[in-house]
């Protein structure tokens, strides 16, 4: 059995040159969340955003090799479903747990993905900022998404960055 463990990354700057203030503390409190539960690798998207969460991740899982992956990159799915689809296969079945910082659009063609659903469903899967969504992988069964966009590492005042307004749950 393994996990894949997908997170967006961490609140960035409007001219998204790297992370704000909050972003990385959201940043630190993942890593502190991830602390201890057995990933052994950190890839994430090269966008700056995310390789600045990584780093800010990685410094709490020490000896966590840290790598940028280009399949992670911000690009709408559905503008290049092939890569999308290769995206998820380059991650689908981990030898071992491994964590993906990434953006939101592509957190929610994982899942999508995972549950087999149309390729027009992953719109509407919003992710907030280091929200962490877990899918497993065990031989000879269906991929289970596990939970999906916890924030429950992050105080109130930090979890719904990233979110559409009209969706934030008080």
């Amino acid at each position: 059995m393994s996990r894949l463990w997908l997170a967006r990354h961490a609140e960035a700057e409007i001219d998204e040159s790297g992370l704000t203030g909050a972003g990385r503390r959201q940043a630190a409190l993942l890593g502190e969340r991830l602390a201890g539960v057995g990933i052994t690798r950190i890839s994430h998207s090269p966008l700056a955003r995310a390789a600045e969460t990584a780093s800010i991740v990685g410094e709490h899982l020490p000896g966590v090799p840290v790598e940028a992956v280009d399949e992670l990159t911000d690009a709408l799915p559905t503008d290049d479903p092939a890569a999308a689809d290769a995206m998820v296969a380059r991650f689908a079945d981990p030898a071992a747990d491994e964590l993906c910082i990434t953006h939101s659009f592509q957190v929610a063609w994982f899942v999508r993905a995972a549950l087999e659903a149309p390729a027009a469903r992953w719109r509407g899967l919003n992710s907030c900022n280091t929200g962490l969504t877990v899918l497993r992988w065990a031989p000879g069964r269906p991929v289970v998404p596990l939970v999906f966009n916890d924030v429950t590492h992050l105080p109130p005042e930090l979890r719904w960055t990233g979110f559409p307004p009209e969706l934030r749950l008080p």
